[in-house]
């Protein structure tokens, strides 16, 4: 079963970006590239960079002046089948649709072939629809950093000649054209990106064949740790990877904590006490290290491990009578029914109306199966945890110098325990992906809902029982089959009724 992918989409800021343009657009420079797409001319691009560049030197700010940005979008191998032109020209005008920029992009593969993607490069600014130019009505003097002054000597040096890097701009001559209009502050917002990401997500996802090849975007503020994308050829590539492996032990142990119980606010405190807040003060101190994320993170799957055990403890809330017997009491209320919400009439009529099951309500027993097999695994893999904390004390305890071979024989089992329990963990996801969902906690909210629903369902049908005194008529694709096939038999007695009397009558 293929694990879910989430989508990929960078931005980066771009201070060459006539440059950047020839470097993604030219066969030259890409060996795999398949299309390139504008929506304006080259010209815009020059000028563009030009205006960046004059109110870059004006503002006296420093670093580098951001000429542009660029999206770079991850596409599904799968859409290698469609036809590159069109493909590209899709995802570029879907950009300038939503937002009016000026695009120009390019559609490449990697040199191995394994990275289809996008490069769309856009304009923070527009092109007024009047350019505004001014002429100078007497000479206008410049100083180095392309400053108005108001007299000639302010620029002049020591030798009466004027300094390098002043200007001068004679009567009647332009001082001042304004192409283009101020930069646009929504793309240097954060929440930009992430509406980009559910934007172009949401536009794949509608042209991906197969539904589990389907993405999503990795939400911020999540209980789980993203994963890094690790290029072909990367010089830290190794030290990525030891990164992710240290990203998913952490989300192991978030599963196993939604599944146990453990409310999601609580496994929010524990990864913001002890993952991010740690990270970003060593960040602000030290800088980046590696080495020091891998430590906090163990320390925080400890300390969610303890939090799981210390639920484990409580007693186990008791399941309501409602929804212990879905799966053997009242089968014909339990199937595809795609009725709307749960509801009874309100109106005072002779015979209230019989409640109708909700879409969500009828998906509860097969949710509940999927949710009973994740918690014997879960149960399981606890199992497992204390056989190997008990070889852990039995391996501390065991002293002397003659005793290595017995040592080495707790250390191969306390190994082949700890690989048994992180395949079994890795196990869970699979376990929700098989019937649709991407995360263990994306299902665990369906289900919740679903046995809310459900039981409300319930609640109702015994309400209504009641106040009729009647059984309740089955809905669902299920009944509907029963029923057409007591039709089908009912037709078929009523013909061999007829022929028997037919021949009966033959027979007089």
């Amino acid at each position: 079963m293929p694990i879910g992918r989430n989508s990929f989409i960078q931005m980066t800021k771009l201070s060459n970006v006539k440059g950047r343009i020839t470097y993604i657009s030219s066969h030259a420079k890409q060996e795999n590239l398949y299309a390139v797409y504008e929506t304006t001319e080259r010209k815009f691009w020059r000028e563009l960079a030009k205006c960046n560049q004059e109110e870059f030197a004006k503002s006296g700010t420093e670093g580098k002046c951001i000429e542009a940005r660029e999206l770079i979008i991850a596409l599904p191998e799968s859409f290698t089948e469609y036809q590159p032109d069109r493909l590209l020209q899709l995802f570029t005008s879907h950009f300038k649709q939503n937002y009016g920029a000026e695009c120009i992009a390019a559609l490449h593969h990697n040199k191995s072939k394994t990275n289809y993607h996008i490069h769309l490069i856009f304009a923070e600014r527009k092109l007024l629809d009047e350019p505004i130019i001014k002429i100078a009505s007497r000479n206008m003097f410049y100083d180095e950093n392309g400053k108005h002054v108001r007299t000639k000597k302010e620029i002049l040096g020591e030798d009466g000649e004027i300094r390098e890097g002043c200007s001068i701009v004679k009567k009647g001559e332009v001082y001042e054209k304004k192409l283009f209009t101020a930069k646009d502050e929504r793309f240097k917002s954060n929440s930009f990106l992430d509406e980009v990401k559910h934007s172009y997500t949401d536009l794949i996802n509608i042209y991906v064949q197969d539904e589990k090849q389907k993405l999503q975007v990795f939400e911020r503020g999540s209980v789980y740790l993203a994963t890094k994308k690790i290029g072909k050829n990367n010089p830290k590539a190794q030290e990525i990877e030891a990164d992710n492996q240290k990203r998913r032990e952490w989300n192991r142990a978030v599963d196993m904590a939604l599944i146990s119980g453990v409310p999601e606010p609580k496994i929010m405190e524990v990864k913001r006490k002890e993952i991010t807040e740690p990270i970003r003060k060593s960040i602000a101190r030290r800088g980046n290290r590696p080495r020091l994320f891998s430590r906090v993170v163990t320390a925080a799957v400890e300390a969610l491990e303890f939090l799981i055990a210390s639920v484990m403890f409580k007693k186990p809330r008791e399941v309501p009578k409602q929804t212990e017997r879905t799966e053997t009491e009242h089968p014909e209320y339990v199937a595809e029914n795609s009725m709307a919400a749960v509801k009874t009439t309100k109106e005072e009529k002779a015979e209230p109306e019989q409640p109708k099951m909700t879409r969500l309500a009828s998906k509860y027993p097969k949710l509940f199966k999927v949710n009973k097999e994740l918690e014997e695994q879960n149960s399981a893999i606890q199992k497992k945890q204390k056989q190997l904390s008990a070889k852990k004390k039995e391996l501390s305890e065991v002293k002397g110098w003659f005793k290595g071979r017995k040592k080495k024989e707790l250390q191969n089992e306390i190994d082949e325990l700890k690989s048994q329990i992180r395949d079994m963990k890795d196990y869970l996801p699979r376990i929700v992906q098989k019937i649709g969902y991407r995360s263990v906690q994306e299902f665990l909210k369906d289900f919740k809902a679903s046995q809310t629903e459900y039981s409300q369902y319930r609640t109702a049908i015994e309400k209504w029982k009641k106040e009729t005194g009647k059984e309740p008529v089955a809905h669902g694709i299920r009944a509907k089959l029963t029923e057409k096939k007591q039709e089908i038999q009912n037709e078929q007695k009523n013909k061999q009724h007829t022929r028997s009397q037919n021949k009966d009558r033959g027979a007089r």
